[in-house]
């Protein structure tokens, strides 16, 4: 089933706004780092959300003790709706379905809330935090804002999660009781979990590296949000979604990506949007590239705003999206011709996954 991309909006380490971002990125904008320290000693670089993009959240009860990570993705949804021209209201939210994809979840909450209980005992655990530790407390505050009382789930997976999040709400929509599909993924960034990503090697203390330098570097966390709402109908349509496959050892990585390029890549797309970010995945996403799209332009755009897991998916398809609506890539000075769009996200937990673009 081809879908159409009605809206889309963006919460990231450069701002919030689709347009905005994407302009900053085009004129070679890239974040800058911001150290984060761990009480067991060790400092890490992290890409924040600035506190003026999200001057446009809405003054809803929602929001004022919700974590920064439900505040992201309420601010891309909303922007996503406003970008299709989209009013809600009762009518519309009941034949509107919403997806939420994520990976680490609201650690931040999550690490109050249990670090109160070790030092104190289970009569410390408070009942104004405990909500906000769960999965799917984003997803429970966009749904309620928007009043969507139908179908709202969440995904959990790793980097590949708004992919899979992409392919729920493919099936979803071939249902008539809906128009439209919002889905939404967002992070945050903590020093807890840099000290699990250095534990699994995956993290780096350098500035950005460019895509796919050799050897890996490791990569930047950061956090924010994208949105892209779905509808049957749109210039810009969603070709095919590629639910992909998993892979046991990072050296595997490889195959599962050229799987997933061999079913996307037929007839060859003009841009592959990679998920490199500077650990296995740029030499598993080289090695596809070169060998099934040799002629394609590539872009990833980890190297200017980190990797936000659970939502680098839906920033990685926002790119692709965009690149085809302006003819415009951060690296090429010159106006492109781009008809089709390969995201290419290969996850840090062995989770392989894509779709496709056209314009």
């Amino acid at each position: 089933m081809s879908l159409g991309i009605a809206g889309m909006g963006w919460v990231t380490p450069l701002g919030s706004g689709v347009t905005s971002v994407w302009n900053r990125l085009l004129e070679g904008d890239k974040a800058t780092a911001e150290t984060i320290s761990s009480p067991l000693g060790q400092d890490y670089p992290v890409f924040r959300v600035p506190a003026d993009a999200l001057s446009h959240a809405p003054a809803h009860p929602r929001l004022r003790r919700s974590s920064a990570i439900s505040r992201f993705a309420v601010v891309a949804g909303l922007e996503a709706l406003e970008n299709a021209g989209i009013k809600i209201g009762p009518e519309t939210a009941a034949r509107m379905a919403l997806i939420f994809a994520v990976s680490n979840g609201g650690v931040i909450y999550t690490k109050r809330f249990y670090h109160d209980i070790v030092e104190s005992g289970a009569q410390a655990a408070s009942p104004l935090l405990f909500p906000e530790t769960v999965f799917n407390a984003p997803a429970s505050h966009l749904a309620a804002i928007l009043g969507i009382t139908g179908a709202s789930y969440t995904l959990v997976g790793d980097g590949a999660v708004g992919i899979l999040a992409m392919k729920m709400a493919e099936d979803l929509m071939t249902s008539d009781a809906l128009d439209y599909c919002l889905v939404v993924g967002a992070e945050e960034a903590d020093w807890l979990l840099c000290d699990a990503y250095r534990k699994w090697r995956l993290l780096r203390s350098a500035p950005p590296i460019e895509p796919f330098q050799r050897p890996p570097k490791g990569m930047i966390p950061s956090e924010g949000a994208g949105a892209i709402l779905l509808a049957r109908d749109g210039t810009l349509r969603v070709e095919q979604i590629a639910s992909g496959t998993n892979f046991r050892k990072q050296r595997e990585a490889g195959e599962g990506v050229q799987k997933v390029f061999a079913e996307l890549c037929r007839p060859q797309p003009d841009l592959v949007v990679a998920s490199a970010n500077g650990t296995f995945i740029d030499a598993a996403e080289r090695a596809a590239i070169s060998r099934i799209c040799p002629n394609a332009e590539v872009y990833a755009m980890k190297g200017a705003i980190g990797e936000s897991v659970g939502a680098s998916s839906l920033w990685q398809i926002i790119c692709a999206a965009q690149a085809l609506i302006t003819q415009k890539l951060p690296e090429l000075p010159e106006p492109t011709s781009l008809k089709s769009a390969v995201v290419s996200t290969c996850g840090l937990n062995q989770q392989v996954a894509g779709l496709r673009l056209t314009l």
